[in-house]
């Protein structure tokens, strides 16, 4: 048997388009941090490097007369990033966004049966095969994002404050706040074969109750 993401964790990566909430467990990922404009090349080394590790989890596990305890062959999840600004970038901030003071931590899903050990050994495996030094950088973290709004976003990525503007007032009526401007994109389509208009990214942050003013 076989985990397949798209068809058992639906209510996480499948969203509508329209906004939602629901509550996200802690989650094991590997994790890259890193500054910057994700539109110039050398972002592309990030998501390189995050593949490495994550097939040579999943290629090494298949292969093996003997996987790890608790293995089951699955489908790789989909690539993730948080995202946020630097301090600079907040201080200025002004509705227009400074690409070159984005702050993200990129990730791929891990499944529950990856420990500590393997994944560093898995690690290692792939430095020695790709040569991408940001490997040595990935690290096997668990992150809760706990109670959310999220939503289906299709089309360019820079069209998403139009997305995010809809999130907002859906938090409003449900007297719910946004807890900050960080957030969460989780990519359903591959950029290099899907035309912007087409593309389909899951949007989502973190939300709380609205306090209630004191009259």
């Amino acid at each position: 048997m076989k985990h397949e993401w798209r068809k058992a964790e639906r209510r996480f990566y499948l969203p509508k388009r329209k906004p939602e909430t629901l509550t996200v467990p802690p989650l094991s990922f590997a994790v890259l941090a890193g500054k910057g404009n994700p539109n110039i090349p050398a972002f592309a080394r990030y998501i390189e490097a995050l593949y490495a590790v994550s097939y040579t989890v999943k290629m090494t596990a298949k292969r093996l007369d003997q996987p790890p305890e608790g293995y089951l062959d699955y489908t790789v999840y989909p690539l993730e990033g948080l995202w946020s600004l630097s301090s600079k970038g907040q201080a200025v901030y002004d509705g227009t966004l400074d690409k070159d003071e984005l702050v993200f931590h990129l990730m791929i899903r891990q499944p529950t049966w990856v420990s500590a050990a393997w994944f560093n050994e898995m690690r290692s495996i792939a430095l020695k095969k790709k040569g991408n030094e940001l490997i040595e950088k990935v690290r096997l973290e668990t992150i809760e994002d706990g109670r959310c709004v999220q939503m289906l976003h299709v089309g360019p990525y820079d069209d998403e404050p139009a997305s995010f503007a809809q999130m907002e007032a859906f938090c409003h009526e449900q007297g719910l706040t946004r807890r900050s401007k960080n957030h969460r994109e989780i990519y359903l389509s591959d950029v290099r074969k899907t035309a912007p208009e087409k593309l389909k990214t899951v949007l989502r942050f973190q939300v709380g109750e609205a306090q209630k003013s004191s009259m």
